[in-house]
């Protein structure tokens, strides 16, 4: 038996965009073009000049090791919530209908206000769960989960930029974005496990766009256009960057939602820390806020709220039996 293959990536599939000029207004344009150029093509990037400090970084990193590593009655405090909020353990997800579950573990959180209180307004939203064993990781946790939303809203003026479109498009309804963060936890994958057992198996991302932060032990697999796997090889300095389905859909396929996979061969644990960035629950997602009113949709409107619970209802075993609106792909 063996681990499922990938090619090494070529540097020109997946380019490193340094968004310095972006974020301080000197050559936005430029930057734009570069960002919209990227995600109509790989669907992924590496960003080079994000501003995320490496001390906070190393920090969250640090306090999430101490959660995973704590015996399971430690995260078994904080099990995941119905809203989506705390620990998911391994075999608790799977990313692609009919595959083997996930090896990952997750630990969730999202947004809260100062006072640390959470909107009980969607049923993918809910109040955070930080675990008494681990009490740095909460205010680290968050300030990460702002630093990777700033991200996020740069890339999304970009992207709108690039599109000739007012720059707060894809952003203009966050007031309480429905963003999920979570450190993602793999073990060390044994050879013996086979080509059809995954980190986290062959998916698309859900939602409008992912900001993700690799250590240095890599195992990130991107599927070509032409249906090859190469490896998204860690680069020092940066972030990953990913489409999801939600700006694909809202674009019309224009930004190219990818899929990818992570296979860990390296005998190492592996930790990530990943933004999935989303808007309001209420956000429409319409192709005619892109195109205009005479666009003929080649998919109906749908809010992100409604598009993420029945996602999240086909992706997470412990949400099977929720009734999720009917959507249509």
């Amino acid at each position: 038996m063996t681990y499922a293959s990938a090619n090494t990536v070529s540097e020109d599939l997946i380019p490193v965009v340094d968004i310095t000029a972006l974020r301080d207004g000197t050559r936005r344009e430029a930057v734009a073009q570069d960002l919209l150029s990227a995600s109509r093509n790989a669907g992924f990037l590496y960003v080079a000049g994000h501003g995320v400090s490496q001390d906070l970084i190393d920090a969250v990193r640090t306090q999430a090791y101490a959660f995973f590593r704590a015996e399971e009655a430690v995260k078994q405090t904080v099990k995941v919530s119905q809203n989506h909020r705390g620990w998911i353990g391994c075999g608790g997800a799977r990313m692609l209908d009919g595959a083997k579950t996930d090896l990952k573990e997750s630990f969730v959180w999202g947004y809260q206000d100062k006072n640390g209180s959470t909107p009980a307004d969607h049923e993918l939203r809910g109040p955070n769960q930080w675990p008494a064993a681990v009490p740095a990781l909460q205010d680290l946790a968050m300030r990460y989960f702002w630093e990777a939303d700033r991200v996020a809203r740069q890339l999304l003026e970009g992207f709108a930029i690039g599109l000739n479109l007012a720059p707060d498009l894809f952003h203009r309804t966050c007031q309480v974005p429905l963003s999920r963060a979570s450190c993602v936890w793999y073990p060390p994958q044994s050879e013996t496990l086979g080509e059809d057992t995954f980190g986290v198996g062959p998916h698309t991302d859900f939602g409008v766009l992912t900001i993700l932060c690799q250590d240095d032990v890599g195992g990130l697999q991107v599927q070509t256009a032409g249906g090859d796997w190469v490896e998204a090889r860690p680069i020092e300095g940066t972030l990953v960057v990913n489409v999801g389905d939600l700006l694909d859909r809202w674009t019309n396929g224009l930004c190219k939602s990818t899929p990818h996979r992570v296979v860990n061969r390296s005998g190492r644990e592996r930790l990530s820390l990943v933004l999935a960035f989303d808007p309001d629950p209420d956000t429409p997602i319409d192709q005619k806020d892109v195109f205009g009113p005479d666009h003929e949709p080649t998919a109906p409107g749908i809010t992100c709220g409604d598009y993420l619970v029945w996602r999240f209802g086909k992706a997470f075993g412990y949400r099977r039996g929720t009734d999720a609106p009917k959507v249509d792909e």
